[in-house]
């Protein structure tokens, strides 16, 4: 290239300063629509191993292996909950039915005063703030309707944008990663390779936590719901591991499920109404579901990046205040990915070897933590203190300690005259 050509060091930075004003505007202004292609960056990551086993193990090309896996995925968690929504219409209408009723007779109760012995409550209002919950729900205004059909919509349309950009994701990934090393300049690409490679290792093994989370709630609801006599138990727990990957969606869909079951089948032994046997499933399900999130969670996905548990606890319990479900997904591995840019970023400023290690042990708990010495047994104890003190010469014992002098005679008569085996006659 021509040197009269090449633009000037300050016009380059002019340049690296607007493009980086307009990255910060785009990601200000458009941040739901980032926040939706996260969502789908996610769930292409969550399936692409899936495509990279078919298309490395078998003679499938990547775009078949994509297409094979996408279309699975897509039938699986678009199909089943389409296929079984007018299976439950019907019953739902009457379950609603039910509701209705049940208040209305709550309503007339709660408008008379309630008399215990002998103690007179009076909780009108409590039946007229029922009253205003019901009709809130039951007839809501033509505004409210109005603003429920649009949101309805845009996440119609945020729903099929998503679905497209995991296509994408899954399919051009390859080439949009080697789009991106080109950028780099070559001096520094082995370092940025190395450093993608190590990122990976840390969403990969975040994936591996995933996975042994759901196994685990798997079995435990499947448990729990057998104990509680629900039809079906165990295609409703396999439902609720699955589901459980599924920021907001997955967990609704589970209890869903679930809940209707009960409401139509009941239990098998629970000598209660479908209704009542439903309402104890939903709160032994948020009881559970809330212990996964906030105790087994933690616990698992600290271990799998090679974090401390307590770390991990409160990083997701503010990512949940701050952004939902969807940032107690990815606070973790995102933690994890930027302590270790940062300690590469680090290294680089002072001069140092951009990389220590291997990179895997990072955050892993020191060996006197994980196999913590055994206590000896104070017999062992006393036994080497003896033997310590039989080692010194006569003349240093100490001539106060009335139990070494009384104990050093029979010692001595031990070792000069050891025990013999009784022989059997």
């Amino acid at each position: 290239m021509n040197r009269d050509t090449q633009w000037s060091l300050t016009f380059r930075y002019v340049v690296g300063f607007i493009f980086l004003v307009a990255v910060v505007a785009f990601i200000f202004y458009a941040g739901e629509a980032i926040r939706n292609l996260i969502i789908a960056a996610f769930v292409a990551y969550l399936i692409n191993p899936a495509v990279d086993y078919l298309s490395h193990h078998t003679r499938m090309t990547r775009t078949a292996a994509v297409n094979l896996v996408y279309f699975s995925a897509l039938i699986l968690l678009v199909g089943l909950p389409a296929t079984l929504a007018p299976i439950f219409y019907d019953e739902a209408q009457i379950v609603i039915q039910d509701l209705l009723n049940l208040t209305n007779q709550l309503s007339d109760t709660l408008a008379q005063p309630v008399r215990i012995f002998g103690l007179v409550f009076h909780l009108e209002e409590w039946a007229q703030s029922l009253d205003q919950v019901q009709g809130a729900f039951l007839t809501p205004l033509p505004e409210q309707a109005l603003q429920l059909l649009e949101t309805t919509s845009v996440g119609i349309l945020w729903f099929l944008i998503i679905l497209v950009s995991v296509h994408l994701f899954l399919s051009e990934w390859p080439s949009m990663r080697d789009k991106l090393f080109s950028f780099v300049v070559p001096p520094y690409r082995e370092e940025v390779e190395e450093l993608y490679r190590r990122v990976r290792r840390i969403w990969m093994a975040y994936l591996r936590g995933q996975i042994v989370l759901m196994i685990i709630v798997g079995v435990v609801f499947t448990i729990t719901w057998l104990i509680m006599g629900i039809p079906g138990a165990l295609v409703l727990g396999v439902i609720a591991g699955l589901f459980t990957l599924v920021p907001d969606v997955g967990p609704f869909i589970a209890v869903v499920l679930a809940a209707g079951v009960a409401l139509l089948e009941g239990s098998t032994w629970i000598p209660l109404s479908n209704f009542w046997v439903a309402g104890i499933l939903v709160i032994v399900y948020l009881v559970l579901i809330n212990l996964k999130n906030f105790f087994l969670r933690p616990i698992i996905m600290g271990r799998s990046v090679h974090m401390n548990e307590a770390l991990v606890l409160i990083v997701i319990l503010i990512a949940t205040i701050l952004e939902g479900v969807i940032g107690a997904l990815l606070v973790v591995p995102v933690l994890a990915s930027v302590i270790l840019i940062a300690d590469y970023i680090q290294r680089r400023v002072l001069g140092l070897h951009p990389f220590e290690g291997d990179g895997n042990n990072q955050f892993v708990a020191p060996p006197e933590k994980l196999n913590p010495p055994r206590r000896e047994w104070r017999r062992k104890k006393v036994r080497h203190q003896l033997d310590k003190e039989l080692s010194l010469p006569m003349d240093a014992a100490v001539p106060d300690a009335p139990e070494a002098t009384a104990v050093l005679p029979l010692e001595h008569q031990l070792q000069q005259n050891p025990v013999r085996k009784k022989t059997t006659k």
